[in-house]
């Protein structure tokens, strides 16, 4: 027998063979291969994604550590990165450009965290739809155009720990689906995920127990959701918009409510000029402080390895320093 002919078949087994253990080796979650590749829109949502699905996936976010997320207008590479991505962690409504782009790109495997975040209409919302209706018709069709118009539903979800658990639930579901071979581990991961937002829950409802009704003032209305978690009462100077000024009146319907309240901080902000908070502060003889909404982080923030844990720990302190508390 001819040996020439046998090495064909014998090599075509192996090339086989070989193709076969690439292939396997490249799926989803497994080692070797870049994971199941996931994409968020911005910060909080990228943390849960990466706390949910640990070494078996690679996050990345949409939006840069110090930009402004309402901001973000996307490039034609990543809108096509919306397209690629293994699943997709946004917000509807909060990032109108990243609308466009799932709508557009149409990925297979998508979690809107609205749909699991049991968003509403806070009680600040409330007030600064009304303030709104105050503004010129210039100004409101200004405001929409730029596509930061959120109306009355608060979209700062994730400044609630207890709510953060269900949106981890949601991401193990769906990686569980993307790659079914790793679902225990995906479901394990929204578990822990999980128990730090209880514990994290229970230092703010711990810190702030003798706070109940307290008043605080911040730069725009991202807290309502906190409020309302720890029986505390948010004002605004803007709305959910943190780019949007405050007009006068509402300035001093501010430092009214601030009189009466015997507030003695008012909060400024990262990502945004503390200008506005500063000044109020100055004319009412108050101290400042600074929240971080974590709508995304800082470059130093980012440099000193800051998270979504450490940050509302830095909240809950200057809280608790800032409140009058009984």
């Amino acid at each position: 027998m001819n040996r020439r002919l046998l090495a064909v078949p014998a090599a075509l087994a192996a090339t086989s063979l070989l193709v076969a253990g690439c292939s396997a080796a490249g799926g989803p979650g497994d080692p070797g291969s870049d994971g199941v590749t996931v994409l968020a829109s911005f910060y909080p949502l990228q943390y849960v994604a990466e706390q949910v699905g640990g070494e078996l996936v690679t996050v990345d976010n949409l939006t840069p550590p110090s930009a402004e997320p309402h901001d973000l207008e996307l490039a034609p590479a990543q809108a096509r990165r919306i397209g690629d991505a293994d699943l997709v962690v946004y917000l509807s409504g909060m990032q109108p450009a990243v609308d466009d782009g799932v709508e557009t790109r149409a990925p297979e495997h998508v979690v809107d965290a609205a749909v699991f975040a049991d968003l509403g209409a806070t009680e600040e919302g409330a007030h600064d739809e009304h303030e709104e209706e105050t503004h010129d018709e210039h100004e409101e069709e200004t405001h929409e155009e730029d596509g930061h118009d959120h109306g009355s539903t608060d979209p700062h979800f994730w400044l609630d720990p207890s709510r953060m658990a269900a949106l981890g639930q949601a991401v193990a579901d769906e990686l569980a689906v993307v790659d079914p071979e790793h679902a225990d581990e995906y479901a394990a991961g929204a578990l822990r995920l999980g128990r730090e937002m209880d514990e994290l829950d229970q230092e703010f409802a711990d810190g702030l127990a003798t706070c109940e009704g307290a008043t605080f003032v911040t730069s725009h209305a991202a807290f309502g959701y906190l409020a309302e978690r720890y029986s505390l009462h948010q004002v605004g100077l803007a709305s959910f918009d943190p780019e949007t000024e405050p007009s006068p009146a509402r300035l001093r319907e501010v430092g009214d409510i601030a009189r009466d309240a015997g507030v003695t901080t008012i909060y400024s902000e990262t990502l945004v000029s503390p200008k506005v908070a500063e000044t109020l502060a100055a004319d009412l003889g108050l101290e400042t402080a600074t929240l971080d909404p974590l709508e995304g982080l800082s470059d130093d923030a980012t440099a000193a390895g800051a998270d979504y844990l450490s940050v509302m720990r830095e909240n809950l302190a200057a809280l608790e320093e800032g409140l009058v508390c009984e």
